[in-house]
């Protein structure tokens, strides 16, 4: 696949050597008192100009890096005037109101902020994102501190949303939806999140009840958008979990721009400061660009491009876990033998056309593909005690295993290896007509998926091999001699060559308007997706679903800041190759796609406290699901049962509170409560997998008054526990159990050697734009946070026991950051 990348470097290298731009654009629509636009209305910018059409729109380019007055005049109103003074090849939306009384400026604010309030979605400064510390640092690092969102392992990316699991995320750069990887189990096999920060202009997240324009999940869309810059420009972040550096240019001529990124990750440091001494040789590289050239002003071209190799080597030793109570303190000693090699490769590329057609229609077509090459290979024996722990303080065997209840051994082989390649094709249109926003869209989609999936773990507990409790010959040794077949404990052999032709179509409307004094914002949508599943050996299966949605918000004309919001719809989530696989390997291709009813309810209110602003945000949320598809998880991966046979419902509370606590500084404190029930095969309701009853969260900015450039970062999380899982094979109503809860604060101090207000003119500090040094403690306290258990079962007493596999305890960083 590597001449996907052939054309990368080439244009890096252009991008590299093009100088600065000379123009930017200003552009926008003349408004009246009345909010009605105003034609004929003429713009004169120096020695260019032009006039506002029937629409009261304009676009005129001015000189960049410097001054330039704007004048707007008409007849019937007074003169408008403004000066901007604009980077390299930046644009802006300037919507001036032309009184007829007085000669004075004011604005339609028609911005980002407000247009994400009415839609429910939260925005996310990637200022912020790039500073707060996090084991994982990233966009998905500061989602965690937000309410209904949950992640209860550093080592990993992946995130849970309103009592929906990792698969239930939609996620998209520029437009266009990127994966997760297939056979990923372990967080810290993971490697790099897909988005690179460096590179990243505009996050958004939406926690549920999103528009129709949205893909077929039932959890979350995140939306982010990459930059695209206005001059030359480069960063460099070095810590001693990896490194990563960013480029971007523009030309003279501000048609082709561009930015390429680079990160490399090492969990050494985090991986190795667990219980579980090994061997640890991980390799996490990826290679990002994001280029947009425009051929005239109605059409631009865009290419987005990834490359990511992951590659994992692990070698376990010993591992001693501590567990029980303090009248029945227990331990597990393991020793193993074996290794485990992973590697995931994976390539995307995307190209995305967009056409202004008018100033009213933008036509968007896109087309892109991801490929995916993983291996899981392993061979991991073994050998535990289990017993009790000398607690006997001055010992000189203090926390050993002095008496053992139960020895064992367990052997696990896997050979699992996957091939996927997805393409998309695209073409999408935004047609806007006064307050009223048209959009829609068809795409059609192929998956072609290639999966050998083959393991296998043999157990014995005190010399005697155990068979599966699904084993009709279930033997009962020690007490009972057994004489039949020795079965192994799990037995997983599967080999599926599967395609899957999807075709998705959406259309919705959007309005903004008053009802009195009253703003009102509505939206109304539905998509339409039909998917066919196909392969050797599997009776080809299609399916349809209708997913309709709708959104309504109000800002009442009151003295408190104030907007109401509801929205919801029907939601499907039409599977994808993960969901038709059981929990023997083989493909069920009539699964059917789980229906979720959503019902949001928000309110925002904006208020000023200690003369700063504030904002309260709250929301109440219900999902009635049907057709569920029951899973279990095991640390980040996801096993399916295949079987449409349960029903789940999911409600709750969500609230944050986001201001400057600290002047100049954006800080919240999140609240939430979930709960989550299954009813599976009419057997009852039990808590789901994602089962987060409650969360606390806070992200704090600080700084020293006295020496501003010394600043804090904290990143607070509890969670309550999850359901800790069952062993295999094992009926999920029998154990009920729950992980301990889940304490976590991560701190970072950093200096600011050089900001965007210094001007060096000499000395070693001139070349940058930013410069900061500073260290970070993960897991301030040290909580011990478990993720899974592993369960050991002893022949003798016929106990299973959960013994907790646990996280990270604290560690320290070290973290440079700089800009040119």
């Amino acid at each position: 696949m590597n001449y996907k990348l052939n054309f990368l470097f080439p244009l890096l290298f252009i991008l590299s050597a093009i100088g600065f731009a000379q123009t930017g654009t200003v552009r926008g629509v003349i408004l009246d008192e009345s909010n009605n636009p105003i034609a004929d209305v003429n713009v004169n910018a120096g020695d260019t100009g032009t006039t506002t059409n029937e629409n009261g729109f304009f676009t005129v380019k001015i000189p960049a890096n410097q001054d330039v007055r704007i004048e707007f005049t008409h007849l019937s109103h007074k003169r408008v005037v403004a000066t901007f003074n604009l980077k390299n090849g930046e644009e802006i939306e300037f919507h001036p109101v032309m009184d007829v009384n007085v000669e004075q400026i004011s604005t339609v604010v028609i911005s980002n902020v407000k247009r994400t309030a009415v839609e429910g979605v939260t925005t996310l400064e990637p200022q912020t994102i790039r500073k707060i510390p996090g084991a994982n640092p990233g966009i998905e690092n500061l989602l965690k501190t937000l309410p209904g969102v949950s992640g209860n392992n550093e080592l990993s990316t992946q995130y849970m949303v309103r009592g929906g699991n990792y698969d239930q995320n939609l996620v998209y750069v520029n437009g266009i939806e990127v994966y997760r990887p297939f056979l990923i189990r372990s967080g810290q096999q993971e490697g790099l999140s897909f988005t690179n920060v460096d590179l990243v202009q505009n996050v958004e997240f939406s926690a549920g009840g999103f528009q129709a324009k949205y893909g077929d999940k039932l959890a979350s869309v995140l939306d982010i958008t990459y930059k695209k810059p206005v001059d030359f420009g480069a960063t460099v972040d070095l810590s001693l979990l990896g490194a990563s550096a960013s480029v971007g240019a523009i030309s003279k001529d501000s048609k082709l721009s561009g930015v390429l990124g680079v990160r490399y990750r090492d969990n050494s440091l985090l991986v190795q400061a667990k219980e579980t001494e090994t061997n640890y040789d991980p390799r996490f590289a990826d290679i990002q660009s994001y280029i947009t050239y425009k051929f005239t002003d109605k059409f631009q071209l865009s290419f987005l491009g990834n490359a990511s190799i992951n590659q994992y080597n692990y070698e376990p030793e010993t591992r001693q876990t501590n567990f029980g109570t303090l009248q029945n303190p227990l331990a597990l000693l393991v020793f193993y033998e074996g290794q485990e090699q992973d590697e995931y490769q994976t390539f995307f590329g995307a190209l995305k056309g967009t056409y202004f057609a008018n100033d009213n229609l933008t036509v968007n077509a896109i087309v892109s593909a991801f490929h995916t090459t993983e291996q899981e290979h392993f061979d991991i024996l073994a050998e535990y005690r289990l017993g009790e722990v000398n607690t006997n303080i001055g010992d000189e065997d203090l926390g050993e295993v002095e008496f053992t209840e139960g020895i064992g051994s367990q052997l696990n082989h896997g050979r699992n290896d996957l091939d996927a390649f997805i393409t998309n094709v695209e073409v999408n249109a935004d047609y806007t007509v006064e307050q009223n926003d048209l959009k829609f869209s068809v795409k059609y989609t192929n998956e072609d998926i290639r999966d050998r999936l083959v393991e296998w773990e043999v157990i014995d507990s005190a010399g005697f091999a155990i068979n599966p409790p699904s084993s009709d010959a279930f033997n009962e040794q020690p007490y009972a001699p057994y004489g039949g077949p020795l079965e192994a404990y799990q037995n997983v052999r599967a080999f599926n060559d599967v395609q899957i032709n999807r075709v998705q179509a959406y259309a919705q409307w959007s309005r903004r308007t008053e009802i009195g004094d009253n703003d009102v914002w509505f939206n109304i949508g539905a998509r339409v997706h039909n998917w066919n599943v196909s392969g050797d050996g599997i009776e080809s299966s299609s399916q349809t679903v209708i997913s309709p949605r709708g959104q309504f918000a109000i800002k009442p004309n009151w003295d408190a800041d104030m907007l109401f919001r509801i929205s919801g719809g029907l939601y499907y989530q039409p599977p994808f190759y993960r969901e038709l696989r059981d929990s023997s390997g083989t493909v069920q291709p009539d699964v059917k796609a789980p229906r979720s009813i959503q019902v949001v309810l928000g309110h925002e209110y904006s208020f000023k406290m200690w003369e700063r602003p504030f904002k309260l945000n709250t929301e109440i949320f219900y999902k009635n699901i049907t057709d569920v598809n029951p899973y279990n998880i095991d640390n980040v991966r996801i096993r399916y049962q295949a079987k449409n046979n349960a029903v789940a419902y999911a409600y709750g509370l969500d609230m944050r509170l986001n201001g400057e606590f600290v002047p100049g500084t954006e800080s919240w404190f999140s609240f939430g409560y979930l709960k989550t029930e299954e009813n599976i095969d009419d057997r009852g309701y039990i808590a789901r997998p994602t089962d987060q009853r409650l969360k606390f969260a806070a992200l704090f900015q600080d700084y020293v008054p006295s020496l501003p450039k010394l600043k804090m970062y904290l990143n607070l999380v509890y969670n309550t526990g999850l359901p800790g899982g069952a062993p295999s094979y094992a009926d999920p109503y029998q154990y009920q159990n729950r992980l301990p809860d889940y304490k976590r604060a991560d701190v970072g101090f950093s200096y600011v050697i050089v900001d965007d207000n210094d001007n060096f003119n000499k000395g070693w500090r001139k070349p940058f734009k930013y410069l900061s040094v500073g260290f970070e403690i993960f897991n301030v306290f040290d909580v011990q946070n478990s993720i899974t258990n592993t369960w050991v079962r002893d022949a003798y007493s016929k106990r299973q026991y959960g013994i907790p596999n646990y996280l990270t305890p604290r560690v320290f960083n070290v973290r440079t950051s700089m800009r040119f």
